[in-house]
């Protein structure tokens, strides 16, 4: 399987307090559905062009985490009723993950993701983009092929509001004035709403009631906005060999973060003065006086906690769900997201 193999420190029901799991011991319950998730993945993309082969063969490093679908087959794990229905729609939701990612990387003129060089510094923004393009047409093609037209709706969807969300992330580059609130939503709509829909359709296909669907719904939501709040963090404050991809692109490029707007809000004269030029893109600054400036005013434990916030009441929404090895998985998941390293 291609998980990464990756220490984490995990706490609550799944182990003892301080013991050392693997990401792949919280896929257990899912790790042959996973593999052939990954084949599904494979077949759906491959072409006769060899080109195109060359460019998928790209994005399968950003596979990493696998998080997403992980999500998708646990929820349904956990409910009791795992089909190839959900094997499919978790290659669907990775699909558009990845799609999200190579875009991304154009949009952030990056230059690592995995520890490779993204498809927009091998083949250029335009066969990045198209890339991007080529890997939605796809999940929406691997989509229709289930019975339900109900996936293809809700993917549908979940893809016009992560549109949204970075067309509002794109309003507001180099805006030092950004509310917290905005953020959040931008957050919402770019991350957690894919996080979101995984885990929605992985309790619907499971035949869950309502009250169970929107309980997961709001569990992915809300790990999804934890999620990024986290990789906000780990932009500054993260190791690119760990993290993996370029990091100091969010000021780079204009966006205010959570610790940054915090750090703005709660900052002396001097130094919100000299951070709302970095964030408006009239000056530069290096990692060190960056964690220096977010150091006086406690802004990064202030993100984590705020992140923590969100994985408490993703945790709190598993409640509707039997115990199980899966609802395990999905607690110690929720929990690695705010002590991950990449």
């Amino acid at each position: 399987m291609g998980s990464p193999s990756v220490s984490i420190q995990v706490r609550g029901c799944y182990a003892m307090a301080g013991t050392t799991l693997l990401l792949t011991d919280l896929y257990l319950p899912i790790s042959e559905d996973l593999t052939v998730v990954e084949r599904l993945f494979d077949e759906e993309l491959r072409s006769d062009f060899g080109f195109v082969n060359e460019l998928c063969d790209g994005v399968r490093s950003y596979r990493g985490k696998m998080l997403r679908p992980a999500l998708t087959l646990l929820t349904a794990r956990a409910i009791g009723k795992l089909t190839d229905a959900h094997r499919t729609l978790a290659a669907v939701v990775e699909m558009v993950h990845m799609a999200t990612l190579v875009h991304d990387d154009v949009l952030d003129e990056a230059d690592e993701r995995r520890g490779q060089p993204p498809p927009n510094a091998i083949a250029g923004n335009v066969a990045a983009v198209l890339l991007g393009d080529y890997l939605i047409s796809h999940a929406f093609h691997l989509c229709s092929s289930l019975q339900s037209q109900h996936a293809s709706r809700r993917i549908g969807a979940t893809t016009n509001i992560v549109c949204q969300g970075e067309l509002l992330q794109s309003q507001h580059r180099g805006n030092a004035d950004l509310p917290e609130h905005i953020y959040l939503d931008i957050v919402g709509r770019k991350t957690g709403v894919l996080t979101a829909v995984a885990c929605e359709l992985g309790a619907h296909q499971a035949g869950a009631d309502r009250t169970v669907v929107e309980a997961m719904r709001s569990y992915g939501m809300s790990a999804g906005i934890a999620f990024q709040i986290i990789d906000d963090v780990l932009d500054i404050v993260g190791d690119r060999g760990s993290v993996g991809k370029t990091l100091g692109l969010d000021l780079l490029m204009g966006k205010a973060t959570l610790p940054t707007i915090h750090c703005l809000r709660n900052a002396s004269d001097t130094t919100a003065a000299a951070l709302r030029k970095v964030v408006g893109r009239a000056a530069s600054v290096d990692g060190e006086r960056l964690r220096a400036w977010l150091g006086e005013t406690d802004s990064i434990n202030y993100a984590v906690s705020c992140a923590k916030k969100h994985v408490a009441d993703a945790i709190h929404n598993l409640g509707l769900l039997p115990h199980s090895d899966a609802r395990a998985s999905l607690t110690a998941l929720a929990e690695f997201i705010v002590n991950r390293q990449f």
